[in-house]
């Protein structure tokens, strides 16, 4: 997990929407594509749903991630 998976999260968890990468890289100052790169690995990890082409949402195992219910070494999130 690194630095910009957990601004992603919790950019997520905040706005309570379900939001494209350019919509998230915008509120947190990464590019586009590094979104769209992390996004890939926190879908792996079950952080994070896609609910259309280009739509996401935080899974209830994200949210259980932020808040320090669930350690990172247990998550499948590739570097």
């Amino acid at each position: 997990m690194t630095q910009g998976d957990d601004r992603i999260l919790e950019t997520l968890e905040s706005s309570d929407l379900v939001l494209t990468p350019a919509v998230i890289a915008f509120n947190t100052d990464y590019s586009r594509n590094y979104v769209n790169k992390r996004i890939r690995k926190l879908r792996q990890a079950e952080l994070v749903e896609r609910i259309d082409d280009g739509y996401y949402k935080i899974t209830d195992l994200g949210r259980r991630y932020l808040s320090g219910e669930v350690e990172s070494s247990v998550l499948e999130v590739d570097g």
